[in-house]
């Protein structure tokens, strides 16, 4: 074996460790139990720190938001419930502004999104803002804490070693090429289509664990969406339904306030 052969075996087998080590970050269960990361291990604040609700209950809407949609989604709902109590508004050009105090909320989220609308902001520019930020943070902090969603830090350290095995691989066939004897195509074949589809369905996991997925599903299957708005009067429900399921229920629930504040993905969208 020459030495081009030795530089490629060698990158392979670090290209397969960085894998392996990113699958580790990425797959291996971080819940406070030491298990799946159940909905049962969830601190209060990813319940929505709302006094009276049972220990045992699930994630608040917020939360749940989170796991189906990211930062966006979580905001949406925060800015559901400000809405339904008054305290912020649509204003000009498809942005939210404040109108009057949070309320009665000891919600995070809910309060760093109404401490972000000094002005009327857009629902991209709001989710950005550092007080909206840090409560959505915090929140991802806890969810990660209990094994519904990848740990930040684990998931970035994870993505930048999938991303890397394939140069590491490319770095080892170019070496080989450089020294005269690389590798013969027999073992390019072998070795660089696994390790391209082993780093491409690494990248490709969502942020949400297979428990968040199996709760949301749950929740889903318990809380269909209903046909006509009339159906549901629990304002805590509408919130529900808007974490599950986004931009449908947005307009069929909320459809003015969600069309005239940009809420919705797609602004042509009108409840019945």
């Amino acid at each position: 074996m020459g030495t081009g052969t030795w530089w490629w075996a060698g990158a392979a087998g670090t290209a397969w460790a960085e894998l392996l080590v990113a699958a580790v970050l990425l797959l291996r269960p971080r819940g406070r139990t030491g298990g799946t990361g159940s909905a049962d291990a969830m601190p209060g604040v990813a319940r929505g720190a709302t006094p009276g609700v049972p220990a045992d209950a699930p994630p608040g809407p917020a939360a749940l938001a989170l796991l189906r949609g990211g930062r966006r989604a979580a905001v949406t709902v925060a800015l559901v419930a400000l809405h339904q109590r008054g305290a912020v508004a649509a204003g000009r050009r498809r942005t939210i502004r404040a109108n009057g105090g949070p309320g009665r909320t000891r919600d995070p989220v809910q309060l760093g999104v109404h401490r972000s609308l000094r002005n009327a902001l857009p629902l991209r520019a709001l989710a950005l803002r550092p007080e909206a930020r840090r409560a959505v943070d915090g929140l991802r902090t806890e969810l990660g804490r209990a094994g519904l969603l990848r740990p930040p830090g684990r998931r970035r350290a994870a993505l930048l070693l999938a991303a890397a095995a394939p140069a590491t691989l490319a770095a080892g066939l170019l070496a080989g090429a450089a020294a005269g004897d690389g590798p013969g195509a027999w073992a390019v074949l072998a070795a660089g289509p696994p390790v391209l589809l082993a780093a491409l369905g690494l990248l490709r996991l969502p942020p949400a664990t297979r428990a968040a997925r199996r709760l949301l599903a749950e929740l889903r299957e318990r809380h269909p969406l209903p046909a006509h708005r009339r159906e549901v009067t629990d304002g805590h429900l509408v919130q529900l339904y808007v974490a599950l399921y986004g931009d449908p229920a947005l307009a069929l629930f909320l459809p003015r306030f969600s069309r005239d504040g940009g809420l919705l993905d797609r602004p042509d969208q009108d409840g019945p």
